[in-house]
């Protein structure tokens, strides 16, 4: 198997915004380095006190509205500052942590959320604890080439950013992905072990450059494989930095 690293992405906060980094400093028991630091609790959230990691479901995110989707940002970790971006909205940088900037973040975020569902409430922060839909810290690898057969089998190019994905490899053969399950890979000086297959939700169907559903992914998975997997969970077991190029290894 000769594959490498094409794309490295962080989600500062969950399910609004992605950003393309060239390294990434992988450490074993943490997920990716500043993704879903941040989320932001609906009003209707049933969140315990002091806050901990709670299900998606009692935050915004792109299966409830396609417009989060299309949110790009770039950020300074160090600074503890997002640059949002919509292509309907002026950017906007906040500080999540601020409570102002917490506000203002919220009423940035608010025409973007439907009226018909609990309107944004608050900035949820656990430090040390990532906010991923998944309460262990795993990171998240996708194959372009398992892209690249999807969007031929659907008749269109998808991006990248539907899947929300942390790792994107070039050279693998379509879906190979799925059966390193269970075995180790090394990425750079890192080490990962793959843990199971990441099952997709229909926010996959949201143009990340448009903020609209152009696309039954859901349908084309099941359709064309029997399942709803695209992508799969890894756990870094030795830390190690990653960057653009390296070479993926079993």
């Amino acid at each position: 198997m000769r594959a490498r690293v094409a794309h490295l992405v962080r989600h500062p906060i969950k399910s609004a915004g992605h950003e393309p980094v060239e390294v990434a400093a992988l450490t074993p028991g943490a997920a990716f380095p500043f993704d879903r630091v941040w989320a932001v609790a609906h009003a209707a959230a049933r969140l315990a006190a002091p806050p901990a990691w709670a299900p998606k479901l009692q935050f915004l995110r792109g299966w409830g509205s396609a417009g989060l989707m299309a949110v790009a940002c770039t950020s300074d970790a160090e600074a503890g500052r997002v640059t949002l971006s919509h292509p309907q909205l002026p950017s906007a940088s906040f500080r999540p942590d601020d409570p102002g900037d917490a506000a203002r973040l919220i009423d940035w975020l608010r025409p973007l959320w439907p009226d018909t569902r609990p309107e944004p409430a608050r900035v949820v922060r656990v430090p040390g604890q990532a906010m991923t839909d998944q309460n262990e810290p795993l990171v998240s690898i996708n194959s372009l080439s398992s892209l690249a057969e999807l969007s031929a089998q659907m008749g269109q190019e998808l991006s990248i950013h539907r899947f929300r994905g942390n790792i994107w490899i070039e050279g693998l053969p379509p879906r190979a992905e799925l059966d390193l399950v269970g075995q180790e890979i090394g990425i750079g000086n890192a080490r990962l072990r793959i843990e199971k297959p990441i099952g997709r939700c229909r926010a996959t169907g949201a143009n990340p450059a448009t903020g609209r559903q152009d696309a039954d992914v859901m349908a084309a998975l099941a359709g064309g494989f029997g399942h709803a997997d695209f992508g799969v969970f890894a756990r870094v077991i030795q830390a190690g930095a990653v960057a653009l190029g390296d070479e993926v290894h079993l």
